[in-house]
């Protein structure tokens, strides 16, 4: 699969210079980390999981989570784990048949609930674990952790040479880390332990709808999760701590988790990126997305880049395009990075950009650069004067 695959072959030649690469569960794990995106939660009690996954029910779906956590009510725990068992079941007859191509199936990921969970859970699916890209760790912290990361040790040095790794992306989401007396040294204790098993650590994910929970706290639709000042310092310290280049992870962000709501604040998107690329269809787009409150979610995804935080977690169909629109990398970005990097020999220290409106410093803005070709071939470059508006009009 490929990101913006519903595109014709003439629409990807002209909205790209550079065109999304393909990717699967097989492929390499730093391309991965980066490739999960706009990640999509169902609930395991959902009973056409597979054949939602297998049609391509959801428009551009690359990622998805099958929740066995919030999603599900303590007493349905039970019905849900033979539901999800027998879904990824389904699929792995499916492609085992030839009926799919699992290449073309999303990322799968399971919330799990405990490590005993997790345990039995990839007994049961067995073999038909193969269909699996990784499975989430909510509330981690290091003493839940170590339980979690052993499991998924144990089962990728079993696992047969030709399976795909299985990986983990462990929630910080717990009172320890929000709270400012415990936040270091509950952090410091996570990254000792992720490091251990930095191998099989796909994603850092932050769970802001728990933070704030601890706090009676809930942001509006018209906010970003930034305008919360006790989630936004917390944030803050995830990212200097596991956001640090060369030895980092790769951090995902919190969900979104509107689909409509009242406007009390003016709208965040402004008119002319839509209406420079599709005139009054552009703006009536525009008035949709606003009416739906995707602003105030791209205004969020948007925060999340700035501050080096790539993925997000939805909880609807509606904000896979937006959020996997603004991952694309601009050809001005693009043509930045790949001036800085092939200037890379020693021979200068600075040099103006390409576009003529900024000075590139080769060593400040080198990690930077590599970012920005990490997330070229996943996402794709767009045209010059093209903007991220052109895939919301497809």
């Amino acid at each position: 699969m490929h990101y913006f695959d519903y595109l014709s072959v003439e629409e990807i030649e002209n909205l790209f210079h550079l065109a999304p690469a393909p990717f699967c569960n097989r492929s390499e794990k730093e391309l991965l980390s980066h490739a999960i995106g706009a990640a999509l939660y169902m609930p395991a009690t959902r009973p056409t999981i597979a054949r939602d996954l297998s049609t391509g029910k959801h428009k551009g779906l690359t990622s998805v989570v099958i929740d066995l956590e919030d999603a599900v009510g303590d007493l349905k725990v039970e019905e849900a784990e033979a539901s999800l068992v027998s879904q990824i079941h389904s699929l792995d007859e499916w492609a085992n048949e030839g009926v799919i191509d699992s290449e073309l199936l999303p990322l799968i990921f399971i919330r799990i609930r405990t490590p005993e969970q997790a345990e039995r859970i990839l007994e049961q699916i067995g073999s038909a674990a193969v269909r699996l890209t990784g499975l989430v760790f909510p509330k981690f912290d290091v003493s839940t952790g170590e339980g979690y990361l052993k499991i998924l040790r144990d089962y990728n040095e079993s696992r047969p040479s030709d399976s795909p790794v299985l990986y983990g992306m462990p929630i910080l989401e717990s009172a320890e880390v929000i709270y400012a007396e415990t936040r270091r040294q509950t952090l410091l204790g996570i990254k000792a332990l992720l490091d251990q098993y930095r191998e099989y650590i796909l994603n850092v994910r932050i769970g802001a709808t728990d933070f704030s929970s601890l706090f009676g706290l809930r942001r509006k639709p018209d906010m970003t999760i930034y305008d919360i000042g006790v989630i936004r310092d917390c944030v803050a310290d995830i990212v200097n701590l596991f956001g640090r280049a060369g030895s980092g992870y790769v951090i995902s962000g919190p969900v979104w988790e509107y689909f409509k709501s009242d406007r009390v604040l003016k709208p965040q998107l402004r008119e002319t990126p839509f209406q420079e690329t599709a005139g009054p269809e552009g703006l009536r787009l525009r008035m949709q997305y606003i009416n739906k409150y995707v602003d105030g979610l791209i205004r969020e995804v948007e925060m999340d880049k700035e501050n080096g935080i790539i993925g997000k977690t939805i909880i609807h169909p509606t904000h896979i395009c937006p959020v996997q629109a603004m991952y694309t990398v601009t050809h001005e970005e693009y043509m930045d990075a790949s001036h800085i990097l092939s200037s890379s020999g020693g021979e200068i220290g600075v040099v103006k950009s390409g576009y003529d409106n900024k000075m590139n410093e080769i060593k400040p803005h080198m990690n930077w650069a590599r970012r920005i070709m990490i997330r070229s071939e996943i996402y794709g470059v767009l045209n010059e004067n093209q903007n991220f508006t052109a895939l919301l009009v497809r």
